[in-house]
Formats: structure tokens, C-alpha cells, sequence
């Protein structure tokens, strides 16, 4: 119970800023009365409660998992297979985001709205799949990346700012209707599932490899996890 406490007021202090913000304009501002006072102190109990187990999730079980894994990688010395662990790490957290699946929906009914495919159920789906595979396999592709760089010690910023220099050159040749979904798929890939898992890999790889620092080599893979998505969301548009 005590381990549970302490979490639990945590998660409420961190939320205070929150209430206060929505609190002030509230009543100074728009001078009203909260709505249903008692539905929404209830739904910020709720929220407290969920962010503390899912904190406290992540510290006895998606750290430790993700960290192992990259220790035990690292002492298999198999490159073909650390690489294949860590496109499927990333394609398979970031295509179960709700945060993603939730944003391709509402662009497939925009893209329908817009003329720029049919207006039927099917189309929407297809058309929100490809984006989410997409997506995901650009997650992918960023994490093997990522650990390719952990590996060689490559220096993240050069990586990075070439990045945005494609993501720049690329954004001048994609249609203007997928440039807004693009630059928020990079968004949304870095949410809940995907997070924990690639940080815990990358700090556990990092520490796993003589001559590695984890604090300037074990970080960075989440960087790279929300460039690519804008470059092969765009090139998705393009090809479509």
C-alpha cells in the first residue's frame, strides 16, 4: 500500500498545474460555475489513479523487459538479429499506438471529405492502414538506425539534422494535403507503448557495450523514432 502512496501523490502534483489552469479561466475568466463538479472530480481521480499504475507498470515491467533484452542481444554478439529485434520492436509498439490508430482514422474521413479517395468504408480503412503501416514501418526503420548508431558511435546530431534536411526536400515535392498528417505522425508515434520499450532498449544496449555511455549514447532513439515518420508519411502521399 505504501508503494502505491507515494506514486499516487506524485501523479496528483504533477497534475495540480492542470486543475489550477482549468480552474482559473474557469471562474476569472469565463466566470462559470464547473459543470458537473462531482463527474469531474471523479474523472480526475480516475485519471490520477491510471497515470500512477501505468508509471508504476512501466518501472517493474517494461523497463526491465526492454533492458534485458538489449543485455541479452548484446551478449549474443548477433548483429542480423539485433537489428531484426529492433525494426520489429519499433514497426510492432508504434502499429498498436492507440495515439496513431486514432489519427489515421480521422485522416482517412478527411481524405474522403477532401475527394482524395472514395467515400466508402473500405477505401477509409485501406486508406488508414497504409497509414499506419507506413508509420510504423518508418518507426522501424528508425530504431535500426538508431541502434546501428549506438553500435558504431556515430554522433546523433549529424543524423538528426540530416533528417530534417530530407524531411525539408521531401516536404517541397508532397501534396499539400498530407504534409499536416505527416508532421503529426511524428507525434504520435512517440506515446505510451512505444516510449518505454525503445528508451529502455537503447539505455540497456548502450550499457551492454564497452565503451558506450548510455547517457550520451543509450538516448536518442526516440528522436529518430519521430523524424522518419514525417519522410515516409510524405512519400506515402507522393506515391499515392
Amino acid at each position: 500500500m505504501k508503494s502505491f502512496i507515494a506514486p499516487f501523490l506524485g501523479s496528483a502534483r504533477d497534475l495540480l498545474p492542470i486543475v489550477l489552469v482549468i480552474a482559473f479561466f474557469q471562474a476569472v475568466v469565463l466566470q462559470q460555475t464547473l459543470p458537473d463538479v462531482f463527474g469531474l472530480l471523479l474523472g480526475l481521480l480516475m485519471v490520477v489513479v491510471g497515470l500512477t499504475l501505468f508509471i508504476r507498470g512501466l518501472e517493474i515491467g517494461l523497463f526491465p523487459v526492454g533492458e534485458s533484452l538489449a543485455h541479452a542481444f548484446a551478449r549474443k554478439g548477433s548483429l542480423f538479429w539485433l537489428l531484426v529485434f529492433a525494426f520489429c520492436l519499433g514497426f510492432g509498439t508504434t502499429v498498436a499506438e492507440p495515439a496513431l490508430i486514432a489519427v489515421a482514422a480521422e485522416a482517412a474521413v478527411v481524405a474522403a471529405e477532401g475527394g482524395m479517395i472514395v467515400d466508402s468504408s473500405q477505401a477509409k480503412a485501406s486508406y488508414a492502414l497504409g497509414l499506419r503501416l507506413t508509420v510504423a514501418g518508418s518507426v522501424g526503420f528508425a530504431i535500426l538506425v538508431g541502434v546501428l548508431r549506438i553500435l558504431k558511435g556515430w554522433p546523433i546530431q549529424y543524423l538528426i539534422i540530416g533528417g530534417y534536411v530530407l524531411v525539408i526536400i521531401v516536404t517541397m515535392f508532397a501534396p499539400k494535403e498530407i504534409i499536416g498528417i505527416a508532421y503529426d505522425s511524428g507525434g504520435v508515434t512517440t506515446s505510451t507503448i512505444t516510449v518505454p520499450l525503445v528508451t529502455a532498449l537503447g539505455v540497456g544496449l548502450a550499457s551492454s557495450i564497452k565503451g558506450r555511455n548510455p547517457m550520451i549514447d543509450g538516448f536518442g532513439l526516440i528522436a529518430f523514432a519521430s523524424l522518419t515518420p514525417m519522410i515516409f508519411v510524405m512519400i506515402y502521399g507522393i506515391a499515392l
